[in-house]
C-alpha cells in the first residue's frame, strides 16, 4: 500500500480528518499525517523533515517556497478563518462589538484563554500584540490559561475555567458545547489564509495532486463551510 504524508495545520484539521478515509478508500493509499500550528511545521520541515503535501498557512508555504520546497504549480488556495472569540453554550458573551468594548470585556473577565505567542499560533501572536499594543499585556496574561503547543483554547469553556477564548474560528469549534460570539471588531479582525502544495521531492506527486484537488471539491468546501472556515 502506498502511503502520502501529510503535514496540515490543525486548523484545517476538522475537515481533513472527515476527508481523509473516503481519500485512502478511493485510492488505496494510508495517509500519514502530522499535525500542528504552521510555524511547528516549518520547524520541524526545515530541520531534515519533509512530506508529500503541505497544508500550511501563507506565510509558511512562502518560507518553503523560498527555498525551494514546494512545486510551484502546484501551490492552491484551500480556505482562510478569522481569529474569534468563543463562549460556553448558553453563557451570556461579551460585548465585542467595538476595540474600546473588548478591552472592557478583556479587564472585566475572571479568566480567558489564548494560544501563547510563543508557541507560534498565528491567532496568538496576534493577540499578543494587540494586547501589547493597548498595554494591557501584563494584566490579561496573569488571567489566562494557556493550552499546550497545538492545543485548544475552548477546552477551558465547558468546564468554567475561563469565561471566553480566542482563536482561529475552526479550533474553536473542535471543542463540543462552545459557540462563536464572533470575529474581532472592526479593523482588528485578522484572517489566515490557508494554502496547500507539493512538495518537489515527492514520489506521489500525482496521488498529492488528487488530494489536493479534493481539498478544493464542492464537497470539502461544504464542509469547511460547516466547520467556519470560508473556502477560497
Amino acid at each position: 500500500m502506498t502511503e502520502l504524508k501529510l503535514y496540515c495545520t490543525i486548523a484545517t484539521q476538522s475537515v481533513v480528518e472527515i476527508l481523509m478515509p473516503r481519500f485512502e478508500a478511493e485510492h488505496g493509499t494510508k495517509i500519514a499525517v502530522v499535525w500542528g500550528t504552521a510555524p511547528q511545521l516549518v520547524k520541524r520541515l526545515q530541520h531534515d523533515e519533509s512530506g508529500d503535501v503541505l497544508l500550511l498557512n501563507r506565510a509558511g508555504i512562502d518560507a518553503m517556497m523560498g527555498v525551494h520546497r514546494l512545486a510551484p504549480e502546484s501551490v492552491t488556495p484551500i480556505a482562510s478563518s478569522a481569529t474569534a472569540v468563543a463562549v460556553r453554550q448558553g453563557a451570556a458573551p461579551p460585548d465585542i462589538s467595538s476595540e474600546a468594548a473588548l478591552k472592557r470585556s478583556l479587564q472585566a473577565a475572571r479568566a480567558i484563554s489564548y494560544s501563547h505567542p510563543d508557541n507560534g499560533g498565528a491567532s496568538g501572536i496576534y493577540f499578543a500584540k494587540l494586547l501589547d499594543r493597548w498595554g494591557l499585556r501584563e494584566a490579561i496574561d496573569a488571567k489566562t490559561t494557556f493550552p499546550p503547543p497545538a492545543g485548544l483554547c475552548a477546552q477551558y469553556l465547558p468546564t468554567g475555567e475561563v469565561e471566553f477564548a480566542i482563536q482561529q474560528g475552526p479550533e474553536l469549534l473542535q471543542v463540543p458545547g462552545v459557540e462563536i460570539v464572533g470575529p474581532l471588531p472592526g479593523d482588528l479582525n485578522f484572517v489566515t489564509h490557508f494554502v496547500a502544495g507539493i512538495e518537489t521531492q515527492s514520489r506521489q506527486a500525482a496521488l498529492a495532486k488528487a488530494f489536493i484537488e479534493l481539498l478544493v471539491s464542492p464537497e470539502a468546501k461544504a464542509l469547511f463551510r460547516d466547520k467556519g472556515l470560508d473556502p477560497a
